[in-house]
């Protein structure tokens, strides 16, 4: 269904995945990966969205680089320039709205890729969020200037990222009168979402969890 694309950003040409839905699109989603980079895994939750009739677009932040090894995943992720990240985030939501001629932008993440959406977030072009079990520390990310609607999701035993500090963000922001539900699973680990991963994958969790990620981007990025 999708097909690899390169498209600017201010740090210079950056590449992904794009998946087209099969009718004109008016509203696009930037999928962000884990720390295992652009896997089938990650260009299937691209697919799954195009077929939903949005056009997706998952960059690849690793540039090429991508692993089934955790040891090496954290490498790779402690090896990523997160100012060249945002900065290409910032163009996929760019190329979205300006190429492909979507009116609307959604951003969703998993891990890294979660803790990377909020950091999206903060651009004004953004228009809704979704974040998969990732919460980036308040010094590395303007949280103040999100003013988009979202939704963070975490397991029960998330053990990667703050639980509290993400509600504690979220309940502020609900004190702004912005919309941030903070969802936590009963039972379900850190990186639930992942069905390749049969020792964390927890499928009610996840079943639940896609539901509400179309139901918010149907929402706000469809009217």
């Amino acid at each position: 269904m999708g097909e690899s694309v390169q498209f600017t950003s201010s740090r210079g040409e950056a590449g992904g995945y794009l998946a087209r839905p099969a009718a004109p699109a008016h509203a696009g989603i930037v999928v962000i990966q884990e720390w295992w980079g652009l896997v089938p895994q990650i260009e299937g939750v691209a697919d799954r969205f195009a077929a939903l009739g949005y056009v997706a677009l998952a960059p690849d932040l690793y540039h090429g680089q991508s692993t089934v090894e955790a040891e090496e995943a954290h490498h790779l992720m402690d090896g990523l320039d997160w100012s060249r990240a945002a900065a290409e985030l910032a163009g996929a939501v760019a190329h979205l709205r300006t190429v492909e001629g979507v009116g609307s932008v959604g951003v969703v993440g998993f891990c890294m890729g979660g803790a990377l959406t909020l950091i999206a977030a903060a651009d004004p072009a953004v228009t809704a969020y979704v974040a998969f079990y990732g919460f980036p520390p308040a010094a590395s990310a303007r949280l103040d200037e999100i003013t988009a609607p979202g939704l963070l999701l975490f397991g029960e035993h998330e053990h990667a990222f703050s639980v509290p500090d993400a509600q504690a963000w979220a309940a502020a922001q609900r004190a702004k009168g912005l919309e941030a539900e903070v969802r936590i699973y009963p039972g379900a680990v850190h990186g639930f979402f992942n069905e390749t991963i049969a020792a964390i994958y927890h499928e009610p969790s996840a079943r639940d969890a896609w539901e509400r990620t179309v139901e918010l981007f149907g929402r706000h990025l469809r009217g």
